[in-house]
């Protein structure tokens, strides 16, 4: 029992012996491929190559190697900056010993570091045998940089007068090495410079900067440029260097005070004279024309009246003594002036190499100028400067306007004459003895020679001196106002548009209040309560007031008489002129204004006279007219052509057509033919007692040598009478109407009917009449048989006009060959003939 017990408990231990062993196999097994990966590193050391090394190339940089490399199969690979990508080809590395080598020289101011990437790959699979890793290979600096200024040059122009210490040239040198070490650091100082002023460089607080500064003075007499050369040195090894010229340009300031060419000057002018009387030279060393060489002049003493003035000439610099304000000889004879000069721009001294203080300036050069009043005949003095005098308008002439009270120092009041100018209107007359100015017209305050109720005139008093001298007074009257104006209407026509119901009504009187406004407006003329049906005043009273429209009323002009009173009662008749028109929205009228003709009595007799003249003539006609029996027109029996053919020719035939003749007719009904296309119409007026045409298509009125067709394509109608003549006679000669429409005329032709054509003309159809043409029948009058309704186009025949182109006289006497004619036709007017 005990034996198994204890078999059983070391067989237990045993268990657990086998199962912590393989527990810590497995934990060890664990733990070493843990261990295994974290000890998996590069072998590097620190790689840095001197930039622009000498050589030779390729030269080792250094040597890679990786744990998992044990075996041949395995070769190395690098890429990145240098390698494949720019610059290429500066580093390469052995595939098999991992040596990595440098080819050629490398600038760090260009590649300050490279950063490389690192491969090892299984030759068999062509598989990386491990992550990639990189390394960076760092350029070591040397000083192969020179120090650079910016700018390189520099030129400021400075003033002759600049205070000392630090002057507008700021200095900066750069240095393109390694930034923080020595090769990059760089020291400024002067290497050269002018004897006087002396400069140095002063450093530029929280910068990199340098700063020209300067003591003593510049001198722009003696030297005009400065030139100044700063070196800038690093402290490398070996140090490098490089320089800057700084140019400053002086510009003249005032160091040369203006001085006077003379001592004293002295000169004269007459007493109340202002003009200029001396010109003073100064000389200055200074630029010319620049503010260190203008002069300018000052009155230190003797101008305390402010008569004098000394300007500067702009060209010659000369100094001006003017009198502004003349000078009475008997007050003073003699004037001393003392007068300084300087320049524009403050003066700077350099005394010993060393700016002299402002407050110690010399005073400006002065000298003396001596003026001489020279007496002159002083004019005559009016007690006051103006004279005012007040008078009622429409006074009646004789009034005395003013008197003059005149003192005059150098010459007898009772040889000063007197005269009276600038009177424009001629309303007043002056004594010459007395100056005393009165009226020879009535004054009117409305004139347009008065100036708000002012009228200005000049009165001139003139002593007997040589030469002769003239006070001026003005006398301005001052005219005072009555009622003796009406009032009327500022506007006496206006426009009452459709769309409005009132026009403004302005009312004015040339008198001022109380004589004007505001005025009381009423209707006036004999239809005054006719007049209120249709318009009103409203309001009644004021300067502008408004005239209503009642009632709708139609476009035409309205005259409305009104009546207009001012505050005085005084009242004033007047018309206004509405027109009542279309204004389209506007405020004017749309069309043509409508005039109104108003004839008087003169024109009105001359009228009836003419139309009783016109009766009395017409009267007569138709007494002799009457007297005679009716007269039948000819019938031409001209039912082709509905026209006489006329030949020229006696021997000619059908060939030998002229234009169509036309004889007058006294018919009396006139209708219209309509050509009717789309928007376009034409009229051709036609003697007709019936014509009636319908078209809806096109449409051609054709007139020919041998008449007149009409045709119509559509729907049409025509009917002319047989028997129908023109009042008129004329040619028309080829009128087309195309398909458009339009209307066309090639010719038209009135014929003056004369004595000498109607008696040719009846010689020739009596010889027609009274004879056969036999051998030529075509140029004989034809009679043809009835063929049923006549052409639809018209004949030259049925024209007619409304007005005769020239007068009926030629009618009184047409011939012996018109009374043989009419005795074949008329027996009876053949008789009537033969008595006379």
């Amino acid at each position: 029992m005990k034996r198994g017990i204890l078999f059983l408990f070391f067989l237990t231990l045993a268990m657990e012996s086998g199962l912590g062993q393989n527990h810590s196999r497995i934990m060890t097994r664990e733990k070493r491929e843990l261990l295994y990966r974290s000890k998996r590193r590069w072998v590097l050391s620190t790689i840095e190559i001197e930039e622009e090394s000498p050589g030779p190339y390729p030269r080792e940089a250094t040597k890679l190697h990786n744990d998992k490399k044990v075996y041949d199969h395995h070769y190395f690979q690098i890429s990145g900056t240098g390698v494949d990508e720019e610059p290429v080809g500066v580093f390469t590395i052995d595939r098999k010993s991992g040596v990595v080598s440098v080819h050629k020289p490398i600038d760090r101011e260009q590649y300050k570091h490279f950063h490389i990437r690192f491969d090892v790959i299984d030759e068999k699979t062509n598989i990386e045998v491990d992550k990639t890793l990189a390394f960076d290979i760092a350029i070591q600096d040397i000083n192969d940089n020179d120090p650079r200024f910016e700018p390189p040059h520099i030129r400021v122009p400075v003033r002759e007068d600049t205070p000392e210490g630090g002057l507008p040239v700021n200095l900066q040198a750069f240095d393109i090495d390694e930034e923080g070490n020595e090769n990059s650091r760089v020291t400024m100082t002067i290497v050269s410079q002018p004897t006087s002023p002396k400069f140095s460089l002063k450093e530029v607080q929280n910068t990199k900067m340098q700063q020209l500064t300067f003591s003593g003075c510049f001198d722009f007499d003696k030297i005009k440029e400065y030139k100044v050369i700063v070196e800038g040195r690093d402290h490398g090894v070996p140090p490098r260097s490089a320089t800057t010229t700084i140019t400053l340009d002086i510009l003249d300031a005032n160091t040369h005070p203006p001085v006077f060419t003379e001592t004293t000057y002295s000169t004269s002018v007459q007493e109340m004279e202002t003009k200029e009387i001396l010109r003073m030279k100064v000389a200055d060393k200074d630029e010319p024309n620049t503010p260190a060489s203008r002069p300018v002049f000052k009155i230190l003493k003797g101008n305390e009246d402010g008569n004098y003035m000394v300007t500067t000439d702009p060209k010659t610099n000369e100094g001006i003594l003017s009198v502004v304000k003349g000078k009475d000889f008997e007050r003073t004879a003699l004037v001393k002036l003392e007068v300084a000069v300087e320049n524009e721009v403050p003066l700077f001294v350099c005394k010993d190499g060393v700016p002299v203080d402002p407050q110690n300036m010399p005073t400006p050069q002065s000298v003396t100028v001596e003026v001489v009043v020279v007496d002159v005949n002083d004019p005559p003095q009016f007690e006051r400067i103006a004279e005012r005098a007040f008078v009622k308008e429409e006074v009646p002439p004789g009034l005395t306007l003013f008197r003059p009270k005149v003192t005059d120092e150098d010459s007898d009041l009772d040889k000063i004459r007197y005269e009276l100018v600038e009177d424009h209107a001629q309303w007043l007359s002056i004594d010459k003895k007395t100056g005393v100015v009165t009226s020879v017209k009535t004054m009117d305050r409305e004139s347009p020679y008065v100036h708000d109720s002012v009228y200005t005139v000049k009165v001139l008093a003139i002593d007997d001196g040589k030469p002769p001298a003239t006070g001026t007074c003005p006398l301005r009257i001052v005219l005072g106002d009555i009622n003796d104006n009406k009032p009327h209407l500022v506007t006496k026509n206006t426009i009452l548009c459709n769309h409005m119901d009132r026009v403004p009504v302005n009312g004015w009187d040339f008198d001022i209040p109380p004589y004007s406004g505001p005025f009381s407006f009423d209707f006036g003329g004999d239809n005054v309560e006719e007049l209120k049906e249709y318009w009103k005043l409203f309001p009644t009273t004021g300067i502008n007031i408004s005239l209503l429209s009642l009632t709708s009323l139609s476009f035409g002009n309205y005259t409305i008489p009104l009546l207009i009173e001012d505050q005085q009662g005084v009242v004033g008749e007047d018309k206004l002129t509405v027109i009542v028109c279309d204004c389209a929205g506007g405020s004017e009228c749309r069309g043509p204004l409508p005039s109104t003709i108003q004839l008087d009595g003169p024109a009105i007799g001359t009228l009836l006279a003419g139309l009783m003249l016109l009766l009395l003539l017409l009267l007569l006609v138709f007494i002799c007219d009457c007297q005679g029996s009716s007269f039948k027109p000819l019938n031409t029996q001209d039912e082709g052509h509905q026209t006489l053919i006329k030949y020229n020719e006696e021997g000619g035939g059908t060939i030998s057509k002229a234009e169509p003749t036309q004889i007058r007719s006294p018919t009396t009904y006139v209708t219209t033919v309509t050509a009717v296309d789309g928007l376009k119409q034409a009229a051709v007026p036609v003697s007709s007692n019936t014509f009636q045409v319908q078209t809806q298509n096109t449409t051609t009125l054709r007139g020919q040598a041998t008449g007149m067709q009409y045709s119509s394509s559509g729907l049409g109608q025509a009917s002319l009478p047989n028997n129908t003549t023109l009042k008129r006679q004329q040619i028309w000669n080829s009128s087309t109407m195309n398909r458009s429409g339009t209307m066309r005329t090639g010719f038209y032709r009135s014929i003056s009917t004369t004595d000498r054509y109607i008696a040719d003309h009846i010689d020739r159809r009596l010889y027609e009449i009274g004879e056969e043409q036999v051998d030529h029948p075509g140029c004989s009058l034809q009679v043809f048989a009835y063929e049923g309704d006549g052409s639809r186009c018209q004949s030259l025949d049925e024209l007619s006009f409304d007005e005769w182109e020239e007068g009926t006289d030629f009618l009184q006497n047409l011939g012996p060959s018109f009374k043989t004619l009419g005795g074949i036709c008329k027996k009876h007017m053949q008789e009537k003939n033969m008595e006379h």
